[in-house]
């Protein structure tokens, strides 16, 4: 598809899918991670579809057995999830009227998650929200022809589109889940993270793990996944499960864990990352200092600021977090760079290593 045709079709998409929340009665919050979550299953039954028949072309044959049956196995060397027939998109299509089409998807959701530790809990299943008829509507706009052969990056593309669109409508938490992508390129094109260990400590919706995957395949050629290795860790539950939805989504594999980055380091970076990226809560007050665990910090070499902003925790982190030959790109309230007292000891500090 050209770049007006995806365009084209995200504005087709979002308008009919936008138009069916303003005549519910579901806020934006609740309708956008179903939705979301309807994205994912579209786009992995298709890959679901192309895998299996690469599958099936190199299957071994038994004289006495005849063809092996295809295994979950599979489908991890071709970058697809194995689906149960429950949880595939031709079998939710053609549901009878009469069934529960809510709980049968939140039952599909389960069924997938059930094969793949990595999505435990993360995928929506509270589609018996919606109404029936609404929900019907939805997968008929999602069983749009336009979608049968489209490849994962159109559909990374939609995903984005609509996290953007919903960021947009206020279904984030404080304005966390969602960066530009035009910011994350320019931060990513910059740094350039084309090797070794990639690092958000306020992951978000993975935006920056995404565009990474897109810099390596565009301008160092080859799988993403064979160069760098992607950690995340994110405050918010909803936010996490959007990041690892949006990294299946896209293909992709990282590790991706919930945590308060004020107060806990889970994938003990220090010293670690190649490259770290984020666009982290910025001018946020009430850190607990008090905290040992902050106290001790041995991501802040620089010591803790008197006044009540964690700006110069999160772009210590950044530093402690880099090896010797390590690159941080990141978002900061502009009003960072010439804070004074206590904020302008460790800039000077940081600026003198």
């Amino acid at each position: 598809m050209t770049a007006k045709e995806i365009k084209d079709l995200e504005d087709r998409l979002w308008t009919a899918a936008d138009e069916l929340r303003a005549n519910s009665k579901l806020t934006a919050t609740e309708y956008s991670f179903p939705v979301l979550g309807l994205i994912f299953l579209r786009q992995a039954y298709n890959r679901f579809l192309v895998a299996k028949e690469i599958i099936e072309k190199d299957l071994p044959v038994h004289p006495q057995r005849g063809v092996r049956v295809i295994k979950k196995n599979d489908f991890k060397t071709a970058k697809a999830i194995y689906l149960p027939e429950k949880s595939q998109w031709s079998t939710i299509v053609n549901l009878p009227d009469k069934e529960d089409l809510g709980e049968y998807i939140n039952e599909a959701m389960r069924g997938i998650e059930a094969e793949y530790e990595v999505l435990e809990g993360v995928l929506p299943k509270d589609f018996n929200l919606f109404e029936d008829e609404l929900l019907r509507t939805l997968v008929r706009i999602f069983n749009d022809e336009e979608l049968d052969n489209v490849t994962g990056d159109v559909f990374g593309r939609i995903y984005e589109y609509f996290l953007n669109k919903f960021a947009s409508a206020g279904a984030q938490e404080g304005g966390e889940f969602f960066t530009p992508p035009s910011l994350v390129n320019a931060i990513v094109n910059i740094i350039e993270p084309n090797h070794g260990v990639v690092f958000d400590p306020a992951v978000g919706s993975a935006g920056m793990f995404v565009q990474t995957a897109h810099f390596i395949e565009e301008k160092e050629g080859g799988d993403p996944m064979k160069k760098v290795t992607f950690y995340g860790q994110e405050k918010a539950n909803q936010n996490t499960r959007l990041a690892k939805m949006n990294m299946k989504v896209h293909g992709l594999e990282g590790n991706i864990i919930q945590g308060n980055t004020f107060y806990e380091d889970k994938h003990d970076m220090v010293g670690k990352c190649d490259f770290v990226m984020a666009n982290p809560p910025f001018n946020v007050d009430k850190v607990d200092k008090k905290k040992d665990s902050v106290k001790n910090d041995p991501r802040l070499p620089f010591g803790l600021m008197t006044n009540d902003n964690a700006n110069y925790l999160w772009i210590q982190y950044f530093y402690a977090y880099l090896n010797d030959t390590g690159r941080a790109g990141f978002v900061m309230a502009s009003s960072a760079s010439d804070a004074g007292k206590s904020e302008m000891k460790i800039r000077k500090q940081l600026v003198e290593t």
